[in-house]
């Protein structure tokens, strides 16, 4: 019966377009997070590499870029030291506009602002004597520190998902412990822990995160934990329920007239039955996250600089809509909106699969 329920949510699952363009979405946004590194334009430490003399180009801007030895020696990461964290540039890039080799010397042009340049020269064993000098495009333009927006956002991919995984996963945990208790023992239990839910429940989102923020302090993981201690009260409130209807049917009075212990009948027996609208929910808080951790990063209390996020990066350029470049600031409102938009559609195919009423 578990096998035939199993494949008919499936074949629903699968049957709704909506929930498999999020998946599609969901899995290339994922594969992004974990092999970003390796197919940026810019790989180095959250896309870093500050070139101000091309800050705020728009899309599609190209420019010659002159590799230059660094004063220090650069370590080359292993492939797990890379995936995770970047690798430091070998060489500092200058723009130049053109460059010309004599004897020992590179003689060169170098980009000051739109045609504006300056004549310098710099020997030649100071230079990447394999390319001294490549073209690079900014398929997404720069931001104000010249830094390639492409590469940024693409990294920022990786703090969208991880706020998500860990504030469902924080939600989940005490949601499903906090309603489960509840609906189960019933009176004083129940009494106390919808207090303590209610009590939650009034504080607005915003002003709890900022409270649980100044606790933590600012930061890449605070703001996980911030997110995920605030959306917990929706899972709890719809376990409790669940749990409440289930208790009274037949299957769990035997358990109990068998002599099982609570927590048995609680983990084995009722939860592994209510864990569709559980599934349902998890992806709305996903989404939920996505746009709280943006809206913390562009208030400033979220992820800090130079950390790439997409909320962070509307924050740096939101002036620009007005002015000649909006894109600085509309490409990464679009990836929240995209991902957002690919988790409501799964939690909806969700709920659409999980309906036995349905066709």
């Amino acid at each position: 019966m578990a096998t035939r329920n199993s494949s008919l949510f499936t074949r629903r699952l699968f049957k709704n377009k909506g929930a498999i363009f999020g998946m599609i979405l969901i899995l290339i946004s994922s594969l992004l997070a974990v092999f970003c590194y390796f197919i940026v334009p810019d790989p180095s430490p959250n896309a870093n590499r500050m070139i101000p003399e091309i800050g705020s180009k728009k899309p599609g801007f190209s420019v010659n870029l002159m590799q230059v030895k660094r004063d220090k020696t650069i370590a080359v990461p292993g492939i797990m030291a890379r995936m995770i964290g970047g690798r430091e540039d070998k060489w500092q890039y200058i723009p130049v506009t053109d460059y010309t080799i004599r004897a020992d010397s590179l003689i060169y042009q170098k980009y000051v602002d739109e045609g504006i340049t300056e004549r310098k020269s710099i020997p030649f064993s100071e230079v990447n004597p394999e390319q001294p000098v490549s073209r690079v495009t900014y398929y997404l333009g720069t931001d104000k520190f010249g830094r390639d927006i492409l590469s940024r956002l693409l990294i920022g991919v990786r703090v969208s998902l991880g706020v998500g995984l860990i504030a469902v996963l924080i939600s989940l945990t005490i949601g499903i412990l906090l309603g489960a208790l509840a609906g189960y023992f019933r009176g004083r239990t129940d009494d106390v822990i919808m207090w303590f839910i209610n009590v939650i429940w009034s504080i607005p989102t915003l002003l709890l995160v900022f409270a649980i923020t100044l606790v933590l302090g600012k930061g890449f993981w605070q703001v996980f934990i911030a997110v995920g201690l605030t959306m917990w009260v929706n899972v709890a409130r719809l376990v409790r329920g669940q749990v409440l209807a289930i208790r009274e049917l037949e299957y769990i009075e035997a358990t109990r007239a068998l002599g099982y212990s609570h927590l048995r009948a609680i983990f084995r027996h009722i939860l592994p039955n209510i864990l569709g609208p559980v599934m349902v929910i998890a992806a709305s808080n996903f989404a939920s996250a996505i746009v709280i951790e943006a809206g913390l990063s562009f208030l400033g209390v979220g992820v800090q600089p130079p950390q790439p996020s997409w909320g962070l990066m509307i924050k740096e350029n939101y002036n620009f809509i007005i002015t000649h470049n909006p894109m600085l600031a509309l490409v990464p409102g679009f990836a929240i909106m995209l991902l957002v938009l690919a988790f409501n559609l799964l939690g909806n195919g969700l709920r659409d699969a999980l309906n036995v009423r349905g066709k």
